[in-house]
C-alpha cells in the first residue's frame, strides 16, 4: 500500500494569498476544511442508519419481517384462500415390494465347453420396498377421512402413505372406491386425540364459465402443496381417461379448467375464491396446453355419505353395453332413430347384455334401442349412465324400447353395483 503524505494546509494558503488576495484565500480554505468535515460527519450518520436497517435483520432474531399484503382483490382472495385450506391438502405416496433384479453371466453352450461366451441374464433376487407413484387427496373430516380419484389407491397389492402438510406421514387405509366415477375414500389415523383440519365443500351445480378457480396439488409427485390459478373453461364436458394401468373409463359431466394440473395433482381439490372445494382434479389433456378436467364435487357427495352411513358406495345396476346415437351413428347404421342408447357389444366383443343381470332378466336383447327411462328422454348430453345414477338400487324403472320397428314398455328393477 502506499503512504499518503499529510496536507499541509499553510502551504495552500500562501499560494491562494498570492492569486487571490488574504482574506479571500483564507475564506475558501476554511470552506474547504468545514466541507470536509461536515461530509465526514454525514457519511459516518448514513452509514450507521443503513447498517441498521438493511441488515440488522439477518443478525435479530426477533427482527419482524414484513408481510405482503395484496391491493388486488382477487389475487388477495387466493392468498386468503390458500392460507386457510391447504393444510387440509395431503400428498399420498404409493408404495411396493418390487423385484430387486440382479446380473449374472452363463455360457450358453454349458459350464464345461471349450468355447469361452459369457452372456448377461437377469435373475430375481428378492424384493424391496419402493415408493411407485403418488398423488394428492384432501381431507374432509376431521377423523382423517380423505377424498382422492380411484385410479390414485387402485392398486390393492400397494401400500399408501399420506405426507400432511406440516411434514407427518401417516398410513392410509381404502375404506371403498366409486364403481362408476372416478372417486375413492381412504382414512388415515394418529395416536391420541388429534384433530385434522378440513376443507369446506362447495356447490358445482352453479359454476359459470370464466368462474376464477385454484388448483392446489402434489405436482408430479414432488412438489408438495404446489398452487396454480385459472379460470373455468368449460363444463358438462365428457372425455375418456386412462391411466399407467391402462384402464379406461368414461368421465361425464365434468369441469374443464386451464389451470394447471399435472401429474400427481389427481385427486387434489380445485377451489373457488372463497376456498370452497367444487371439484376434483383428476385427468389433463395429453395433447393439449392448460386443459385439465375435474369431477364436480356434488357427484362426490353421494360417495361421501354412503362411506359414512355403510362404509361402501353402491350404484343402481342395469347391465347392458350400448352406443349413444346421434346423427353420424343414425346414418352410418342406417337405424330409425337419431338419439337413444343402442344396446351392442363391446369393443373386445364384450356381450351386449351381461347374463343374470336386471336387463337380462327384463327381456332386453342385443339391438335394442333404450329410447327413455322414467318418460327422460336418451341423448349425447343426457346419457343412460348419467339418468340411472339418479335412482337407488332396487328403485323399479320403465324403459321405451326400440325394437325393429316396434315401440314398447318394459320395467326392471335396477340392480346393485358395488366395488
Amino acid at each position: 500500500m502506499y503512504e499518503e503524505d499529510p496536507i499541509d494546509f499553510t502551504k495552500i494558503k500562501n499560494c491562494f494569498n498570492k492569486i487571490f488576495g488574504h482574506d479571500t484565500a483564507l475564506i475558501f480554505v476554511l470552506v474547504v476544511i468545514l466541507s470536509s468535515v461536515f461530509g465526514l460527519a454525514a457519511g459516518l450518520v448514513s452509514s450507521f442508519y443503513i447498517n441498521k436497517t438493511f441488515f440488522s435483520a439477518g443478525n435479530n432474531n426477533n427482527a419482524v419481517v414484513p408481510v405482503y399484503t395484496s391491493q388486488n382483490g382477487q389475487e388477495q382472495q387466493v392468498i386468503s384462500a390458500v392460507k386457510r385450506y391447504s393444510p387440509a391438502v395431503v400428498s399420498i405416496i404409493i408404495s411396493k415390494n418390487v423385484p430387486i433384479m440382479q446380473q449374472y453371466y452363463y455360457n450358453p453352450f454349458g459350464d464345461n465347453s471349450p468355447f469361452d461366451i459369457q452372456i448377461p441374464e437377469y435373475r430375481q433376487n428378492g424384493t424391496q420396498k419402493q415408493d411407485i407413484g403418488g398423488g394428492t387427496g384432501f381431507i374432509i373430516s376431521k377423523d382423517g377421512t380423505i377424498l382422492t380419484n380411484k385410479h390414485v389407491v387402485s392398486d390393492n397389492q400397494a401400500d399408501y402413505t399420506v405426507l400432511t402438510n406440516d411434514g407427518k406421514k401417516y398410513p392410509a387405509k381404502v375404506l371403498a372406491v366409486d364403481p362408476v366415477q372416478d372417486l375413492a375414500v381412504i382414512r388415515i389415523s394418529s395416536t391420541g386425540t388429534k384433530s385434522f383440519p378440513v376443507v369446506t365443500l362447495g356447490n358445482s351445480d352453479g359454476l359459470q364459465i370464466g368462474q376464477a378457480v385454484i388448483a392446489i396439488g402434489n405436482a408430479l409427485g414432488e412438489f408438495r402443496n404446489t398452487v396454480s390459478e385459472g379460470v373455468v373453461s368449460g363444463l358438462g364436458r365428457t372425455v375418456s381417461a386412462s391411466g399407467d394401468t391402462g384402464v379406461s373409463e368414461t368421465l361425464e359431466d365434468i369441469i374443464q379448467t386451464d389451470a394447471a394440473i399435472n401429474p400427481g395433482n389427481s385427486g387434489g381439490p380445485l377451489l373457488n375464491l372463497k376456498g370452497e372445494v367444487i371439484g376434483i382434479n383428476t385427468a389433463v389433456a395429453q395433447n393439449g396446453q392448460s386443459i385439465g378436467f375435474a369431477i364436480p364435487i356434488n357427484q362426490a357427495k353421494r360417495d361421501i355419505q354412503q362411506v359414512t352411513s355403510t362404509g361402501k358406495i353402491v350404484y343402481p345396476f342395469l347391465g347392458i353395453r350400448y352406443t349413444l346415437i346421434n346423427a353420424d351413428i343414425k346414418s352410418q347404421n342406417n337405424l330409425s332413430v337419431d338419439y337413444g342408447a343402442w344396446v351392442t357389444k363391446g369393443i373386445q366383443g364384450e356381450a351386449a347384455v351381461t347374463a343374470g343381470s336386471p336387463a337380462d332378466k327384463a327381456g332386453i336383447k342385443e339391438g335394442d334401442i333404450v329410447l327413455e327411462l322414467n318418460n327422460e328422454k336418451i341423448t349425447e348430453d343426457n346419457s343412460l349412465s348419467k339418468i340411472i345414477k339418479k335412482y337407488e338400487p332396487g328403485d323399479k324403472v320403465t324403459l321405451k324400447i326400440l325394437r325393429g320397428k316396434q315401440e314398447m314398455n318394459i320395467d326392471v328393477v335396477l340392480g346393485d353395483r358395488s366395488s
